[in-house]
């Protein structure tokens, strides 16, 4: 057992770290808060006074603002819905025993390693390009116009490519939830003479249970913040058509030059997202504990 030296000594030895984390997280916070409150504009370095709420009734009233939260809720959503019926699909497949599964296994995962805008730009240019994508060939050799996708259908492109990325974090999660299902009761079930559709929805899934809810929880965090696939694919248009809160902040406070409603933006969507989490980290407990 720990002594009273010993907490003291472990204390002092995670002093510098807990310090340093808090620091990283608490300035730019801060700062972000402060300009919020601030009239600040790079175009107009003498706009400058205490702004009040100002920046936030502008942030809140503005028409894209409703776009943009109703666009990350699709965003978030459609990922959601792609990635767990998929990751489902795949770590069910994955189980099974085939030829070739480890490079199965390693083409499936694959994927994650990618950074978010090199998997943007190869989607871009290499699949959806309505010129010379794969995607447009495809559609040419069945006697069809190719879709420009990324100005008929932007936010749907965007929502491909991010589930693209995050299916295979969502298999490897379900797959190793499904591996630690014990054989005993999957063969009691086959010889109670249940078939797989029933040994599916009685057996798996209710084992699978939390594992799903945890990759909700975790995909939903990262998934409010996606930014570098809207960027390098369609900048948010066309209009504010796939422009969520977090590229909405960067077009009001670095492409119009407002950082003061851009920061307002900024503490809003850190607002929101913590709502989000709350409820989510309530309901995953919920599940984890039943």
């Amino acid at each position: 057992m720990a002594t009273a030296q010993t907490k003291t000594l472990s204390r002092i030895m995670m002093a510098p770290a807990v310090i340093v984390l808090l620091l990283w997280m608490a300035v730019p916070l801060a700062m972000t808060i402060w300009f919020s409150f601030q009239n600040y504009s790079l175009i107009n370095p003498m706009m400058t006074g205490f702004a009040g709420w100002a920046n936030y009734i502008y942030v809140i009233g503005d028409p894209s603002f409703t776009q943009a939260l109703v666009n990350t809720l699709v965003l978030v959503g459609g990922v959601l819905l792609i990635t767990v019926i998929g990751g489902t699909f795949l770590a069910l497949l994955l189980d099974q025993p085939l030829w070739g599964q480890g490079l199965l296994r390693i083409i499936v995962i694959s994927p994650f390693f990618v950074m978010p805008p090199v998997a943007a730009l190869i989607w871009k240019n290499g699949f959806m390009h309505p010129g010379y994508g794969m995607l447009a060939h495809l559609w040419e050799f069945f006697g069809l116009q190719p879709v420009d996708w990324f100005n008929q259908y932007p936010l749907f492109s965007v929502i491909i490519i991010v589930a693209w990325q995050w299916l295979p974090f969502a298999t490897l999660i379900l797959l190793t939830a499904l591996q630690s299902l014990s054989e005993e009761q999957r063969e009691a079930a086959e010889m109670d003479g249940a078939n797989a559709i029933n040994r599916f929805y009685h057996i798996i899934m209710p084992h699978m249970a939390r594992s799903i809810t945890i990759v909700i929880l975790i995909q939903t965090i990262f998934l409010l913040g996606i930014f570098a696939e809207i960027r390098v694919t369609t900048g948010g248009g066309p209009g504010y058509a796939s422009t969520n809160l977090t590229f909405l902040v960067f077009r009001t406070g670095i492409l119009s030059n407002d950082i003061g409603a851009g920061s307002a933006g900024g503490v809003v969507a850190v607002i929101i997202a913590n709502i989000v989490a709350i409820f989510l980290m309530r309901a995953v407990g919920k599940n984890l504990d039943a």
